[in-house]
């Protein structure tokens, strides 16, 4: 059975800017690896609502599930949480559970729960809390989409919040060979053995250094046995 699949939708005029380098596709890639989900997609859209209502319904219906990054905050330009709303065509206002943790977070820290601040509690119709164990407000799940902050702490502790909750499939195992030759001379025995196996995926990643040209061949599969024997393979080959 295959694993189920995923995308992510990363919000921000930050990042398509270059201001700010986004480390949370990274992340997530690694972690969703673990949980046996395959992240087939990620796009970056700008703080622009019909952009990202139009992504989020595109994503949605093409993967089992959306995690987006990004716009959740109290300024004016977090305007995820609208998005998704209007996305999936419900209400969105503030939440009571959502007001209360962030209320009293903000008394035992001594800063005031300003209106700015209480946008963070506007949650859509139906949606579920992701928990945030670093400033408390709060991330949510709609249907098949997992939004989030962009800040990667936040980031980070919401994924951990939001993965138990998700079935996962069988891990990828991933296994790597370094070839110091040019990619000119794996390709061909790269492509039989990956006529081969065709249940597994391999990639060559090409470097320089000291001036000589070389290769990093990944193969990729769930069965680990498989994988090692197509990488003993290979490496008999450039081995002669």
């Amino acid at each position: 059975m295959p694993n189920p699949t995923a995308a992510m939708l990363v919000i921000g005029d930050e990042i398509l800017s270059g201001r700010t380098r986004d480390a949370n596709m990274h992340h997530l890639a690694g972690r969703l690896t673990e949980a046996g989900i395959d992240l087939r997609e990620v796009r970056v859209v700008s703080d622009d609502a019909a952009a990202i209502v139009a992504a989020v319904r595109a994503l949605s219906d093409a993967f089992d599930h959306v995690f987006t990054s990004g716009g959740i905050g109290p300024t004016h330009d977090d305007i995820t949480a609208d998005a998704i709303a209007e996305a999936f065509g419900v209400a969105i206002d503030i939440r009571e559970d959502a007001r209360a943790l962030m209320a009293a977070h903000y008394e035992k820290s001594g800063l005031e729960f300003n209106a700015a601040r209480l946008r963070m509690a506007r949650i859509p119709d139906g949606a579920a809390l992701i928990e945030n164990p670093v400033s408390v407000a709060p991330g949510f799940s709609l249907r098949n989409v997992h939004v989030m902050a962009g800040v990667p702490a936040i980031f980070e502790a919401m994924v951990q919040s939001v993965l138990p909750t998700l079935t996962g499939g069988a891990p990828l195992i991933s296994e790597t060979l370094r070839i110091d030759r040019g990619e000119g001379d794996i390709a061909g025995p790269l492509a039989e053995l990956a006529r081969a196996y065709p249940d597994l995926s391999m990639g060559s990643y090409p470097f320089q250094r000291d001036g000589k040209y070389g290769a990093n061949v990944v193969i990729r599969g769930q069965d680990g046995a498989m994988v090692r024997e197509a990488l003993a393979r290979l490496g008999e080959v450039f081995a002669r």
